[in-house]
């Protein structure tokens, strides 16, 4: 008896995503990433990124993290338009509106937490990259310096989630001012999954969908 090997030729060609899968894609990515950022606010533990900033401006102020979330992607958003266009912005602009609308939604629905924050942090995080990973999938993000960190990578060819995950520390950081050595640790910690993630799954060359 032979062993017969058959050569099976399989296609490369990427196919785009139409516009249902957009509408999906970006809705449950967004969803995604507000769920993760509930886990983190009922850790009551900070991620970098704008979401980060959001959360520290929330818990030292009486502004809700959705006002602070708005108001602080919308100057990146002239950024977006000038390096990735129009269509870009528009789809990261709606992606910035719905987590802010599914964040409230998810508040009024779970209520107030009070979570492990290590837990928090980690599984937060995990929620918050895979949202974030399905945004960038469908060109889109959640603006801020996920742009910085997109055309970082488009541009340098450094990895996105190495350049975000430099900034989220700094950004971390700064939770010294509002929390205690220990949440800012695990702070630390989350902001590093959601970079490694990030970084692991979103590379040039690896999705072309």
């Amino acid at each position: 008896m032979h062993n017969t090997t058959r050569d099976v030729s399989r296609s490369t060609t990427a196919q785009s995503h139409s516009l249902l899968d957009d509408i999906v894609g970006i809705t449950a990515s967004s969803l995604l990433a507000a769920i993760g950022i509930f886990l983190m606010d009922s850790g009551h533990v900070v991620t970098g990124g704008i979401a980060g900033l959001a959360l520290l401006i929330s818990y030292a102020t009486p502004f809700s993290f959705s006002v602070v979330w708005i108001v602080a992607s919308l100057p990146f958003l002239p950024l977006a338009v000038w390096k990735k266009g129009w269509n870009f912005t528009l789809r990261s602009l709606v992606a910035i509106v719905m987590v802010s609308l599914f964040a409230q939604l998810t508040t009024a629905k779970l209520g107030h937490l009070s979570i492990d924050p290590l837990f928090g942090a980690v599984a937060g995080n995990v929620v918050a990259s895979i949202g974030v990973l399905g945004l960038f999938r469908h060109r889109s993000s959640l603006g801020g310096f996920n742009v910085v960190a997109l055309i970082a990578q488009e541009q340098y060819h450094w990895r996105a989630g190495y350049v975000q995950l430099v900034i989220d520390l700094a950004i971390v950081a700064g939770a010294f001012f509002v929390a205690s050595p220990v949440i800012v640790l695990y702070s630390a910690v989350g902001a590093f999954v959601f970079n490694f993630i990030l970084a692991l799954n979103h590379r040039e060359g690896r999705y072309n969908g």
